[in-house]
């Protein structure tokens, strides 16, 4: 089955159907609860955000020009509702001291994912990234489960994609030091035997 693109809804909404605005709403519903999720880390405060986030777009959406994605101005207005999320509630979180990581460890890392996906192991990848800091969270969940490009991020949270490589390269090693801790010593073991 052919998806109608987003555009064909959103001239809809604005020619007065607001009913139309519900398929939006159900196409990213779920992506944009993830990552109010990945950032605040607390459930209710992610529903809070997702729903005030449908709402911004709703109020916005004449003003949504096209220029990138629909998705990438989404998670731009999720991003921003975040932040502001989360001055309101002043959280601080956790911040684990990290040891340097090679390309090679990090060769492994995305190794790992791999591995874990096939054995279904994606509470552990969930429990780490719930150890992060809430934008490193973000960009991950952005790059590895939402495949957004460098160049889309970049425009998602208004920053340069050299900027965006950098704290994804970082945001990689925290996790990578969270999921050694995490993996069974035997799938890193086994993927470093098969790379000698």
């Amino acid at each position: 089955m052919i998806q109608i693109e987003d555009t064909y809804y959103i001239k809809k909404v604005l020619a007065g159907d607001t009913k139309s605005f519900a398929v939006l709403v159900d196409r990213y519903r779920d992506l944009v609860f993830t990552l109010a999720l990945r950032m605040l880390k607390n459930r209710e405060e992610a529903e809070e955000v997702a729903q005030d986030t449908f709402i911004k777009v709703f109020k916005s959406l004449s003003k949504f020009k096209g220029e990138a994605k629909f998705s990438t101005w989404i998670y731009r207005i999720t991003y921003n509702s975040c932040l502001d999320a989360l001055k309101k509630y002043k959280q601080e979180y956790q911040k684990d001291t990290i040891d340097e990581f090679t390309e090679r460890q990090l060769a492994t890392l995305d190794n790992a994912f791999e591995i874990l996906a096939d054995k279904e192991q994606s509470q552990i990848i969930e429990a780490c990234l719930q150890k992060l800091p809430e934008e490193e969270s973000f960009l991950l969940t952005l790059y590895y489960f939402d495949e957004q490009s460098i160049a889309e991020i970049a425009k998602i949270v208004a920053i340069s994609e050299a900027n965006v490589k950098v704290k994804l390269f970082r945001s990689r090693k925290k996790l990578a030091a969270l999921l050694k801790e995490k993996l069974e010593p035997e799938i890193i073991e086994q993927y470093e035997r098969e790379r000698r």
